[in-house]
């Protein structure tokens, strides 16, 4: 990680004032004063703040009810970036686990932790992603089937791998799913002749959207969460 990051994370501070820190001599990695903000450092290096040892910052998990034109990108973007309803120096390192498109609401889940982002959104783990769907024309009893078989979708000859789909009334489903293709539920509908307007996911795996999250709100994930993935 770079110096001025760390020195961020660490200790709450402004990038601004943490270069004022590093220019007057105030930062010691192993008891040297460095200046250089791009500096390169890791948890061997004992890092100290106005004489104030600095701890290496924690791994975050957190939940976020996205709302409607958001993206989940780290990169610059037209539409504002999910980091942002965060209001945490740290939000800025996290990414997401598993990408909604801005057209999607509902669960989102953002570590800076590569390696439970990995286990979470590995092909190999099957995980379960759950979206209730709004669809423009009249639901048919026969897509339980269609979507139970895997659908071929409109510019994919390999078929989807089976899916769950549950319907709740004329409009609207229940879809369970473990691939993450492009934009796939709603690919799924097109390739069944309807469209999906509204697209919200419900849970990852085993990790449901709080109820009590209103859109654009976040809380950190429970330990017992983390460990259930």
């Amino acid at each position: 990680m770079r110096l001025d990051r760390f020195l961020s994370h660490s200790s709450g501070l402004s990038r601004n004032q943490v270069k004022v820190l590093l220019h007057r001599g105030d930062v010691l990695i192993d008891g040297q004063p460095v200046r250089d903000s791009s500096l390169q450092v890791n948890a061997t290096n004992r890092i100290t703040l106005e004489g104030k040892l600095l701890h290496w910052p924690r791994n975050y998990y957190v939940m976020l009810h996205k709302p409607l034109g958001y993206v989940c990108s780290t990169e610059e973007s037209s539409h504002p970036l999910v980091a942002s309803l965060i209001a945490r120096v740290w939000a800025g390192e996290l990414h997401s686990a598993g990408r909604l498109d801005a057209d999607t609401t509902g669960l989102v889940l953002l570590t800076n932790d590569g390696n439970w982002s990995h286990a979470l959104t590995s092909p190999r783990r099957h995980c379960d992603k759950t979206y209730l769907a709004g669809v423009k024309h009249p639901l048919q009893p026969e897509l339980v089937e269609r979507f139970a078989a895997g659908i071929v979708l409109n510019d994919d000859p390999k078929p989807t791998l089976p899916a769950q789909l549950q319907i709740l009334d004329t409009h609207s489903a229940r879809v369970k799913l473990h691939e993450g293709r492009y934009h796939q539920v709603r690919r799924m509908f097109a390739a069944c002749s309807n469209r999906v307007e509204t697209l919200h996911r419900e849970a990852i795996g085993n990790i449901a959207l709080d109820a009590s999250l209103q859109s654009g709100q976040w809380r950190e994930l429970t330990s017992e969460e983390v460990a259930n993935v």
